[in-house]
């Protein structure tokens, strides 16, 4: 039997070997004929074809969630490139699992004219809009390659806690519920997409539009107002050890009344940008609640979550805070023999650190700040004033730029003084313009 038959994504190239790649790499090897993995050059790709030429070219994934516990395993590269230079014409799918603003110069980088098989590129973890800038990013490739649009990385994973390896990846959460769509109307590939994420106990919707899908990530409203504000912004910045967390209450972490307004400001402009882009906004609560981390009834009502976009703003500030109030501890986990319930919200700050000899900041919130500033880019295309998304981006770029002056331009990632807004929302715009999704 033809090997493609059995296993339709062909031969799978995952871009990006952090925890996710590593993760769907294992995923997708179930489905593929060959899996291979990509990491850009440095110290991070090095260390992983050390590793590797020690381990047999073994990877592997530890699954913590009890309904997938089955799922953990190993998987045997196929290949692994320590950058994007000699990558063969030997694959059909990509899976790309870096940052969403990354995508140009990944795709650059990839050289794709010369992999004439590649048919299907996986945006694992996009923001809105990833969809139409990868098109652009394309060019005239764009009309036989197929691009799939998550609505966000279906699970949480991190490298062991001892560091000892970076070639397993510890899963420590599953999304209730993840959102595919294409740029193409008819798409068999979704349906592989969608039946390979149910495999993996994930719930999967299909859109129409590749918008609709990526405006469905909760940290796009959650974790700007709760990470770009002073009291956060002073633990990732700060030159002490953190004993704060997240996503606690006041003075424990950031939520207080005032961040909670912020979130609630932030969803409405976003919203409004979404309308200008044809697409509908999502009713914030209910999509916290329904597609993320759920609350009793007895909590929050039903009828208070199906109507929350119709209430006053007071109203809704004071059920969103009551929803962050609830999921303190875990609301449906078992209580222990002293009957305390599981912390679901002590999660420990990042800080920015040194690493191979620059200053870089952590994932949260810096790629929250330049996800934000893009759509506020976009947003000022379109003629919409976004104003609290302009507070929460002068705020980060005031706390950034006195660090780089407090430590020095020249001892910070290259990468911190480069800025794409501009050029990837005119890039989105006019490939929304020229496109139909269905090319």
């Amino acid at each position: 039997m033809n090997p493609l038959l059995t296993t339709p994504f062909g031969n799978t190239l995952v871009i990006g070997a952090g925890p996710a790649g590593i993760h769907a790499a294992i995923d997708w090897s179930q489905r593929s004929v060959w899996i291979g993995l990509l990491n850009r050059e440095g110290s991070h790709a090095n260390r992983i074809e050390q590793e590797l030429s020690e381990q047999d070219d073994m990877i592997s994934v530890d699954i913590q969630v009890p309904r997938a516990r089955h799922l953990s395993g190993e998987v045997q590269l196929n290949r692994f490139y320590n950058g994007y230079d000699g990558i063969e014409d030997l694959w059909h799918t990509l899976v790309l699992c870096t940052p969403g603003d990354s995508y140009m110069e990944v795709i650059r980088s990839l050289k794709l004219e010369a992999l004439p098989r590649l048919k299907t590129i996986i945006l694992l973890s996009p923001g809105i809009g990833s969809n139409l800038l990868v098109q652009s990013s394309l060019g005239s490739l764009a009309a036989k390659i197929e691009i799939i649009s998550c609505s966000t990385y279906y699970a949480s994973s991190r490298f062991p806690s001892n560091q000892a390896t970076v070639l397993k990846s510890v899963v420590n959460g599953l999304k209730r519920k993840v959102t595919v769509s294409s740029n193409r109307l008819a798409s068999p590939s979704l349906l592989l997409v969608k039946e390979l994420l149910e495999s993996r106990h994930v719930q999967c919707e299909i859109t129409s539009n590749p918008l609709e899908a990526e405006c469905r990530s909760i940290t796009t409203y959650v974790h700007p107002p709760l990470f770009m504000n002073d009291f956060s912004l002073n633990e990732v910045f700060g030159r002490q050890p953190s004993r704060k967390f997240l996503y606690k209450l006041f003075p424990e972490g950031p939520i207080t009344q005032h961040t909670i307004r912020s979130m609630v400001l932030l969803w409405k402009e976003i919203s409004s940008l979404l309308r200008g882009l044809g697409v509908q906004p999502l009713n914030l609560l209910q999509f916290l609640n329904d597609d993320n981390y759920p609350v009793h009834e007895t909590t929050l009502s039903r009828s208070d979550i199906e109507n929350y976009s119709d209430m006053d703003p007071i109203q809704q500030q004071y059920l969103l805070y009551i929803r962050y109030s609830a999921i303190l501890i875990d609301p449906f986990s078992e209580p222990d023999s002293q009957g305390k319930y599981a912390d679901f919200s002590a999660i420990s700050y990042q800080q920015a650190a040194i690493k191979n000899g620059y200053w870089t900041i952590p994932r949260i919130p810096y790629e929250d700040y330049k996800r934000l500033k893009m759509l506020h880019a976009v947003g000022q295309r379109l003629g919409l004033n976004m104003p609290h998304a302009h507070v929460l981006i002068n705020r980060f770029e005031s706390k950034l730029a006195s660090f780089i002056q407090e430590a020095g331009a020249d001892q910070v990632h290259p990468d911190l003084l480069q800025d794409q807004s501009e050029e990837q929302a005119e890039a989105i715009l006019l490939t929304l313009k020229v496109s139909n999704w269905s090319i």
